[in-house]
């Protein structure tokens, strides 16, 4: 899994799978944030089944799925508000694009 750092707060990547979350715990992070819709692909892991292992390490862990080129202001908003909290994020999708296109719809100035 490749790892792109965004700012000192954001990193995005592709696909997590349960074996990448010990090196989100390693990185320091602590909100997982999901942006891809569960059955996008037939291997992709569920959103619970990531969710359970990152909860069970401690991370904290959101749903904030959206297909391609569908975001809605409402997510962009859900997300501006876990920036506010100042905890370490890391948000995936299929390859970080969606992630990445969240960040900066919610960094942006009203």
């Amino acid at each position: 899994m490749e790892i792109n750092p965004l700012d000192q707060q954001v990193s995005v990547s592709g696909q997590m799978s349960v074996d990448d979350i010990a090196s989100m715990i390693d990185l320091g992070v602590e909100v997982l944030v999901c942006n891809r819709p569960d059955n996008e692909a037939p291997d992709q892991p569920a959103f619970s089944i990531i969710q359970a292992a990152a909860q069970t390490a401690g991370l904290e862990f959101v749903n904030i799925p959206f297909a391609g080129g569908q975001m809605q202001p409402e997510q962009a908003a859900e997300f501006a508000e876990l920036l506010k909290t100042g905890k370490r994020i890391h948000a995936y999708c299929r390859t970080g694009n969606r992630s990445t296109q969240l960040w900066t719809a919610a960094t942006q100035p009203a």
